[in-house]
């Protein structure tokens, strides 16, 4: 069988028209993105702004196209489109208002899930996926439906974290929707099950959101109380656009308490305020060691950082997690410490602040005015 290649692709969308340039997708240089991982194939085709619906049919035919090849089993196909610089007549825009988020009936939600939190980090190596999958699996703990988004597309860490192998399958023979992965008990959806380990995923934004908006909204969740999203770290372009196209029930900030953390995790948390996303806590990672040896705390990173922003801030602190290597080894094994040790310490600080968080969402829940009823 002869190897996939980028060539290989482009010759057999070849065989696609471009509806009105009198020319295939390839030549009127549609085709952008290409990545190839085994047997795998995701790339973008780029249209203007208000031609997604006119495209739609164009992007099945190129799927279709693309798994006809020999070798292949699964094709994402994205449509992108980049905003221009200018206005509608060449003009620069003015500057905007700082953005808000979208009314809430533009912001789609996820059939049958109740409430999608967001973790995230300003910076990353603070320890957010690891606290992200231990945060969902206390949920669990605690009687709930859960599910996790992997949407740390050039990072994926799901996979390795919850000891997953294999590939999502389609509900349907035919289907776009797949069926989510399970791992103790949780359903996850991951770029990382698509894209071997090692291998990188180079795309531009467009392309990471139309693959974090097909994850989350083209796979069968089911009935989920809380859908975890394990968020990019830093502030760019697909954390904004994702906690403005999302009806995010709230954000969870994770942070180390040395201050460059603290820096970056404040700008984060400030990003979720400006689209009034609701902050329901800090959690500071790595706080002490405790030596097994001496019995003695070591703050290796400083002392109640995180704490003190909290406070600072006006927003809730959700709980110290310490650094210890047992945490590190049962992760990179793929066995979460809060179901592969479920009596630990550190499982029981993990399910305190997942308690914690349901509390929160509950208490706002229950606090949103009924409707009235008027009888005329």
């Amino acid at each position: 069988m002869a190897p996939i290649t980028k060539d290989v692709v482009l010759s057999a969308l070849k065989s696609v028209q471009h509806p009105s340039a009198g020319k295939d997708i390839v030549s009127a240089g549609m085709v952008s993105e290409i990545v190839i991982a085994g047997s795998n194939v995701m790339f973008a085709l780029n249209i203007d702004g208000g031609d997604a619906g006119a495209f739609e049919p164009v992007r099945a035919e190129a799927e279709k196209a693309a798994s006809a090849i020999a070798g292949i089993d699964k094709v994402m196909v994205a449509l992108t489109a980049e905003k221009p610089a200018g206005g509608a007549n060449g003009a620069q825009p003015r500057p905007a208002a700082p953005q808000q988020s979208a009314p809430a009936a533009q912001q789609a939600g996820v059939p049958g899930v109740k409430n999608i939190i967001a973790v995230a980090s300003g910076k990353g190596g603070v320890g957010k996926s690891t606290t992200a999958v231990n945060l969902a699996l206390g949920l669990k703990a605690a009687g709930l439906k859960v599910g996790i988004l992997d949407a740390d597309i050039y990072g994926p860490s799901m996979p390795r974290l919850l000891g997953l192998t294999g590939q999502p399958q389609p509900v349907a023979p035919g289907s776009r929707v797949l069926k989510p992965m399970e791992g103790y008990g949780v359903e996850v959806m991951s770029i990382g099950f698509m894209v071997e380990e090692d291998t990188p995923v180079i795309w531009r934004g467009p392309m990471v959101m139309s693959a974090l908006q097909q994850m989350m909204r083209e796979v069968d969740w089911g009935e989920l109380d809380v859908m975890v999203v394990d968020m990019p770290p830093g502030t760019g372009d697909a954390q904004l656009t994702l906690a403005q196209q999302t009806p995010l029930a709230g954000a969870v900030i994770v942070s180390t308490p040395q201050d460059l953390a603290l820096i970056d995790a404040r700008k984060g948390l400030n990003m979720f305020r400006r689209v009034e996303v609701p902050v329901l806590g800090i959690i500071e990672n790595m706080s002490y060691f405790a030596c097994t040896k001496c019995g003695e705390r070591h703050e290796i990173f400083g002392r109640g950082g995180a704490r003190m922003e909290a406070e600072k801030l006006g927003v809730p602190f959700l709980g110290e997690v310490p650094l210890d290597i047992e945490v590190r080894a049962r992760s990179d094994a793929g066995h979460p410490i809060v179901a592969s040790a479920p009596e630990s310490e550190h499982a029981g600080i993990y399910r305190e602040i997942a308690k914690k968080v349901w509390d929160t969402l509950e208490s706002r829940a229950s606090a949103r005015p009924a409707p009235r009823i008027v009888i005329e």
